[in-house]
């Protein structure tokens, strides 16, 4: 990625689709002086036909964001810590798109007495006193799979687990403040089973006979549906290709029974 300087202009990279990154640590001016520099880059990108600027703003240099979007500048995605925005320097341009969906997962913890390992959060304890779900929640920022449901688990029941396979998920449209959402259902092996409550979100935890689970009407269809699939065994492994990314940044489940499973 190519640095781009230029006289009285901010510093910026650019990136293969002929887009400019403003670097954020140059945001050091006045919302005058920024105005004034932000014109002058924004004729020079675009002499130099860059097609799409980023621009990261700190929150504490808020003041700044107003200046941006007279100049062109439309919202793109926000953190606690910093918003970013763009500039289409091209009519049409396309732009891609910030993140869509949450991503969740649940553990189906199955003991060697045929007991599930369910509870009953809190937020629902008055509208749905005997709402019996899987335990879990939502996967960290760069938090894989496997190691989100493990620790939602242990976090929630303080039982400790080992990963056996993905039994299914769920995609479901209009969640919260209108985004997607993804959940995950894995199946797990309890190396544990002393339950320690999580107080703070926990009403309830207990280990339930199976049968009880499954017959009980205040359980969702999908959990029921998903604790049956999980019984056959026909889920996804863990696996791993060499050669491709690193395991540090990469999760690949695949048919059990193949070379690549581990």
């Amino acid at each position: 990625m190519a640095v781009i300087e230029g006289e009285d202009i901010f510093v910026a990279s650019d990136d293969v689709f002929r887009g400019v990154a403003v670097d954020p640590a140059g945001l050091v001016e006045g919302p005058e002086a920024f105005g004034a520099r932000l014109a002058r880059s924004l004729a020079t990108w675009k002499g130099r036909e860059y097609r799409l600027v980023w621009l990261e703003v700190p929150i504490a240099r808020a003041d700044l964001i107003p200046v941006a979007v007279a100049q062109g500048f439309i919202f793109h995605h926000c953190e606690p810590s910093r918003i970013t925005l763009t500039c289409q320097l091209v009519a049409g341009v396309t732009v891609p798109l910030p993140a869509t969906h949450y991503i969740g997962a649940g553990g189906l913890v199955l003991n060697s007495r045929g007991e599930l390992l369910v509870v009953v959060e809190k937020v629902h304890r008055h509208r749905q006193p005997n709402y019996y779900k899987l335990p879990g929640g939502a996967l960290l920022p760069g938090e894989h799979l496997v190691d989100g449901v493990l620790r939602e688990v242990r976090e929630e029941t303080g039982i400790e687990t080992r990963f056996v396979e993905l039994v299914g998920f769920r995609h479901w449209h209009g969640y919260r403040f209108g985004k997607s959402d993804i959940y995950f259902i894995c199946r797990l092996d309890p190396l544990t089973e002393e339950i320690r409550v999580q107080e703070s979100e926990i009403e309830m935890c207990m280990w339930m006979p199976l049968g009880d689970y499954l017959a009980a009407e205040s359980v969702g269809i999908f959990n029921k549906r998903m604790v049956s699939t999980a019984l056959g065994g026909t889920g996804l492994r863990r696996g791993w290709f060499e050669g491709y990314g690193a395991p540090e940044t990469h999760e690949i489940f695949l048919v059990p029974g193949g070379d690549d499973e581990r």
